[in-house]
């Protein structure tokens, strides 16, 4: 009788070996098609100007690679925003968006967050955490360039996510304020439509079956890429077209609820009332759900691009940065 039992068992965990293993070699998908509404604002972008890249060492080795638009204050406070890009972008996506801060002041500073641009691999990490190690590093680094100096953060899509990720972590302390552009609040959050769908595309039979593995501590599969974005095969060598498993968790919030709730610091959210990615209509009722003294201001004419691209934001991007409650 126990004999029986030990082969039903092993053959049973066999069988669900060989489906987990099925899901995560054949539970892929191929990209979505590029979206238009994303590449064809870079296109019509003046990038002539743009900063060089700059490199800081990065603990463990390697570089954070950045960029600075220098600004000149008028009254002698200086104002340090670090902007954080959106999902496969790099730094230089936010360009036109940091040429307008700069030209109120303000010292923009645009780190390629690990796995995109030139800092790191493209399209993963090493290990949970990194990014928030790097953060740190690099905002202590910029820090000591500009002595009493204010430092607020600014995060796009989902890098306002993230944004809103490190304001309710240890990282939160390094910042006065933080302002998210129609930030990513996952998924399952009220403010995402299915247009989102469009521009990423997850693989999720992989993602479930490393979901399961990582609950029994197996992570030798965390490096296989789980989601794919609908980027311009000619831009592919500047972005980063897939994310692994281990960066996708890490490059957002992933309870938005529980991150408000948090929060170390003030927040603002910033919207397009024509954002073709998320529902601006909702994020005042679901932020105010959970936090009612957090500001929603929605934008008229903009969409999601162009809280980073349409000059019409960027005043009042500016605005909520250099609020002081």
């Amino acid at each position: 009788m126990l004999q029986t039992v030990l082969v039903l068992g092993l053959a049973l965990g066999l069988g669900c070996a060989g489906i987990l293993a099925g899901m995560i070699v054949f539970g892929k998908s191929p990209p979505p098609p590029p979206l238009a509404s994303i590449g064809s604002v870079s296109d019509k972008m003046d990038f002539s100007d743009l900063p060089p890249i700059e490199k800081l060492p990065a603990r463990g080795g390697g570089t954070i690679a950045f960029r600075h638009w220098r600004g000149a204050p008028a009254d002698g406070q200086e104002t340090i925003a670090v902007a954080i890009h959106g999902s496969a972008g790099s730094g230089i996506s936010l360009h036109a968006l940091a040429k307008a801060l700069a030209a109120e002041g303000m010292q923009v500073y645009a780190p390629d967050i690990r796995g995109h641009g030139e800092t790191g691999r493209r399209g993963d990490i090493d290990y949970v955490g990194q990014l928030d190690d790097d953060l740190e590093d690099f905002v202590r680094a910029i820090q000591s360039r500009h002595p009493g100096a204010r430092t607020v953060l600014l995060g796009s899509s989902a890098g306002g996510g993230y944004a809103l990720h490190v304001a309710a972590s240890r990282n939160g302390g390094l910042f006065e304020r933080a302002v998210l552009l129609a930030p990513m609040l996952g998924a399952h959050a009220p403010t995402f439509r299915k247009e989102a769908r469009a521009w990423a595309r997850p693989f999720i039979p992989r993602y479930i079956a490393i979901s399961i593995l990582n609950r029994y501590g197996i992570h030798a599969f965390d490096h296989l890429p789980v989601i794919a974005f609908a980027i311009d095969p000619a831009r592919a060598p500047l972005l980063a077209g897939t994310y692994s498993f281990r960066l996708l968790k890490e490059f957002g919030t992933r309870n938005y609820a529980a991150s408000l709730r948090r929060a170390r610091i003030p927040l603002q959210i910033l919207v397009g009332a024509e954002d073709d990615l998320f529902d601006a209509g909702k994020f005042e009722p679901a932020v105010h759900a959970v936090r009612p003294d957090v500001p929603v201001t929605v934008i008229p004419g903009v969409n999601h691009i162009g809280m980073i691209a349409d000059p019409s934001a960027a005043s009042a991007v500016a605005l909520a940065l250099s609020a002081t409650t």
